[in-house]
């Protein structure tokens, strides 16, 4: 936990929350800003939310990500969720809970990045609420909200005939941490930045629903357990083409060798990228296919396969992984 400079305990609420709040962005849907009771948006059509908390400690460390890189990350991580809807995120909400000898400068730094990540994604910072904490104990959550133009993608609508495709990096955010704790990070500093600051593919989440995305989700736990969540849910089987994600163990293997390499490109998590299922030829552009969607055989349960293999769903599980 970052300690000295100014400490949390110096300030009382209001002094800390008139530190922070400038630094939000503010969005012409918004009628009521942060300061009162609470904020009052402006929304048209379905409304999708989704909330995310990080924990210093389980989720991050200090001396791998700075208050700036774990804001990006929870908002982006966040905004994710939304896209994976088929929706725009359109605000977010922000809670902080902290040790009071918590560094005021830590705080700022966090704000600032928080306020970046959702400059660059267009959305606005609503309000949130602020708590101390225990010695030694940091926690921050976001509520994002976003509107749907149509119906919601969900993971649930894969049919048989349909292709699945990824939008975005497969593996990086994983080999970045693996990196981190190999205190070898210039082997592959772009999976490094990856696993600090995550670059969902937020737009390619609505225009993959309106092009027909029959599910969707996004790739926080593994491909292997979120692709299974989807096959699932669908009561389908993916089967997942090896050669498609040659490319991918390709670009990690030089940094971490050939099997860590794969086990991040099919488990690693926290890269963020968008995983969907389209019918055949309605593929829109920045998608690859990196498999195929079919019916189970007799006596064949639902889930992902890959060569034709039945896998266990392994990949990030916050009660399981410590």
């Amino acid at each position: 936990m970052m300690t000295g400079g100014t400490p949390l305990r110096s300030l009382d609420e209001d002094e800390l929350l008139g530190r922070i709040l400038p630094g939000f962005p503010s969005s012409d849907d918004l009628v009521v800003a942060p300061g009162d009771d609470a904020a009052v948006l402006r929304v048209s059509g379905p409304l999708v939310a989704t909330t995310d908390t990080v924990v210093l400690g389980r989720d991050w460390l200090d001396a791998w990500s700075s208050g700036a890189d774990i804001g990006h990350k929870v908002v982006a991580q966040n905004l994710a969720d939304v896209a994976a809807m088929g929706g725009r995120p359109t605000g977010v909400l922000v809670t902080l809970v902290a040790d009071p000898e918590l560094s005021l400068e830590w705080v700022l730094d966090h704000v600032r990045g928080l306020a970046e990540a959702c400059l660059d994604a267009g959305v606005a910072v609503l309000g949130g609420d602020l708590s101390s904490a225990p010695p030694g104990v940091v926690m921050v959550s976001v509520t994002a909200l976003g509107h749907l133009d149509g119906e919601p993608v969900l993971r649930s609508g894969a049919r048989a005939g349909d292709v699945l495709a990824v939008h975005g990096s497969l593996g990086l955010a994983d080999a970045g941490l693996r990196l981190l704790q190999a205190d070898a990070v210039d082997r592959l500093p772009v999976a490094v930045e990856r696993q600090r600051r995550p670059q969902p593919p937020l737009a390619a989440g609505p225009e993959a629903a309106a092009a027909g995305a029959t599910a969707m989700l996004d790739l926080s736990d593994g491909l292997l357990r979120d692709g299974g969540r989807i096959a699932r849910a669908s009561r389908v089987v993916i089967d997942l083409d090896p050669q498609a994600l040659a490319g991918d163990v390709a670009a990690l293997t030089g940094a971490l060798g050939s099997e860590a390499a794969l086990d991040c490109v099919l488990a690693g998590g926290e890269e963020h990228s968008l995983l969907a299922t389209f019918p055949a030829g309605a593929l829109p552009e920045g998608w690859r296919v990196i498999g195929s969607v079919r019916a189970p055989s007799d006596g064949e349960a639902a889930g992902i396969v890959v060569a034709g293999r039945a896998v266990a769903h392994t990949g990030w599980d916050h009660f399981r992984t410590v």
